[in-house]
Formats: structure tokens, C-alpha cells, sequence
């Protein structure tokens, strides 16, 4: 039962959010002496990504009762988002991760085993909250860290389907959290319930078997759900209803980061869709949103405001002074 007297937001996401630690010494992780402090999950960064791009969200999940949690808690409330719906534990803590780039190689080491966040059950949903959206956003990285973390998101589809509420569904399929066989039949049965299917080209791949492209993109055509394929060579492919559109990228002028890059895809691909764009008018204002948050350092930092897609799209120049 609804627990707030105030309408749903537009967009509802839920999933694990953690601690990010960022070793900044090109020598990796063991000879930092000072570590940079964040947060990051797929699911915040999105709600984050569309609460700056004009429109309502919300988010929740189980966040551990500690500092971290705490700090994480604040800071999506603090980016407009609304969380009235997260639970706090006393019994699990927070999940961290740390991030290094010892000789120009990238590393993440995650320390989520027994978090707060893998503890999450359907009894954590509330139906009228997530009924009163217009779009409901998962992933696969939910469906992995437990298997009440599936049962969870197969609860939430469920409760949406049931409300004619939009069902989006990225796989996100994250290999250190359950192989590829693992995943393939849970992630393409959550495929189909989905109306909008948004993974990467190089996961159908793994998740199909299949290396040639032509071959995923026929399968994919069969699919009921609107397909947004990212990843492909400078474009997204997106299918309705079997007809293939490629859309091209939006360069970017440099690239500093990629980490958040299908975040903030995602952001503005829905974000489109909720001002009433076609599949691919959306599919073209993702492809903006994510070249702009390769641009910056950071998980979500980078994700754009309205105002600056704007400014992109007008081709507007930026005034110091």
C-alpha cells in the first residue's frame, strides 16, 4: 500500500547503489595513499540522469544503515530524485566498490557479497507507488546479486504489466556477478516481458551465441519489445516491430571516461520517450546524452541537465564571462 500522498513519479527504478572508491595513482590501487569517495549503480545513475533531464523519478533499493549509505542516500535526494521508497538496514551493510588504473589498465573489485542491497525482496515493493509510473526501468545486475533480487524484479514486472505501466529493461549482463549460461535464460525471459529492450550489441552476442551481427539483429526483430541495440559501428540500431533503423552517434570532442556512457543512454533514451518522442528521435537524444557523459570523470557526475542538451543541440557556445 502507498505510503505518500503524492503522485508517482514518472520513471520508477530500483537496484543496488554502492560506495565508490577511486585510486587516483597511475600505480594502481596498492601504492595509493588517498583514495577519491563517490557512489555508482546503474539504476541511481539513470534516475539521477532523468531528474536532470527535466522529468520525475524515482528510486529506491536496500541501502546498509552507515555512513556510506547515508552518503549515498542524500546525494540522490540531492539530485531531485525521489527515494522516499529506499530501506535502510541495520543487519547489512552498504556495498563498496573500488575502482583503480594501475598502468592504464582499469579494475573495479567489488565488495557486495552479503550487502544490503542483495537482501532486497518483493515484500520491499509497494504495487501502488510503481502502478502509478509511467515507466518502469530494470536490470539484469538486480536480477544477479540474489535470487531474491530476481524474484524482486520479476514482482515489479509484474505489478507494471498488471498497471499498463511501460516496462524497460536493460540487461546490463555483468560477468562478475554470474556467467554467461547463468545469465542467458533469465535475461531473455525478462526480455520478452519488457515494451522497451536496450542492450549492447556485444551482450546479445554472448547472450544468443552468436557472433554475426546480421544474425542477432534478425532475432532480436522477432521480439514484441521496441529493441535499442547500442554498440554498433557509430550507431544504435532500434527495431519496431521488426523494421531496422541505424542511428548514427554524436561524436564526442574527447572522451575521458566511458564508465556511465549506457546510463546515460538509457537516461535519454526514456527521457525522449517521455516528451513524446518517436523510438528513434529518443534513440538520437540517447545517443547525445551518453557522447556527452563520455566527456567528464565520473560515474554519474557527467550526466547533462535539459539545458545543456539543449545548448548541444542548438549548437550553442559556451560564454566564460
Amino acid at each position: 500500500m502507498s505510503t505518500s500522498p503524492y503522485p508517482s513519479p514518472e520513471i520508477i527504478t530500483f537496484g543496488e547503489s554502492m560506495g565508490l572508491l577511486t585510486a587516483k595513482d597511475t600505480r594502481g590501487l596498492e601504492y595509493a595513499a588517498t583514495l577519491d569517495k563517490s557512489f555508482g549503480g546503474a539504476e541511481s545513475n539513470l534516475a539521477i540522469g532523468v531528474s536532470r533531464l527535466g522529468h520525475t523519478s524515482g528510486w529506491f533499493g536496500r541501502l546498509g544503515n552507515d555512513p556510506i549509505g547515508s552518503m549515498i542516500l542524500k546525494a540522490i535526494r540531492g539530485e531531485g530524485v525521489d527515494v522516499s521508497r529506499v530501506r535502510l538496514s541495520d543487519h547489512e551493510p552498504t556495498g563498496l566498490m573500488i575502482r583503480e588504473n594501475a598502468s592504464g589498465k582499469a579494475s573495479v573489485h567489488y565488495y557486495r557479497k552479503l550487502s544490503a542491497a542483495s537482501a532486497i525482496t518483493p515484500d520491499d515493493l509497494d504495487p501502488d507507488y510503481i502502478a502509478g509510473a509511467k515507466i518502469l526501468h530494470v536490470t539484469g545486475i538486480t536480477a544477479a546479486i540474489s535470487p531474491s533480487g530476481l524474484a524482486t524484479v520479476e514482482a515489479a514486472i509484474h505489478i507494471a504489466k498488471q498497471a499498463g505501466v511501460k516496462v524497460s529493461f536493460d540487461p546490463n549482463l555483468r560477468l562478475k556477478l554470474w556467467s554467461a549460461d547463468e545469465a542467458r535464460p533469465v535475461l531473455l525471459r525478462l526480455a520478452e516481458l519488457a515494451d522497451y529492450f536496450l542492450p549492447g550489441l556485444d551482450e546479445m552476442k554472448l547472450l544468443y551465441n552468436e557472433d554475426n551481427d546480421q544474425k542477432v539483429l534478425e532475432r532480436l526483430s522477432a521480439m514484441k519489445a521496441v529493441c535499442i541495440v547500442k554498440g554498433g559501428p557509430d550507431l544504435t540500431y532500434v527495431l519496431v516491430d521488426g523494421t531496422l533503423t541505424e542511428v548514427p552517434y554524436f561524436k564526442a570532442d574527447y572522451v575521458l571516461d566511458t564508465v556511465g556512457a549506457g546510463d546515460g543512454f538509457c537516461a535519454g533514451f526514456l527521457s525522449g520517450l517521455l516528451k513524446g518522442y518517436s523510438p528513434q528521435e529518443a534513440t538520437r537524444l540517447g545517443n547525445l546524452t551518453g557522447s556527452m557523459v563520455i566527456q567528464a570523470v565520473g560515474d554519474w557526475e557527467a550526466l547533462p541537465t535539459w539545458g545543456q542538451v539543449e545548448a548541444k543541440l542548438n549548437n550553442v557556445a559556451h560564454v566564460e564571462r
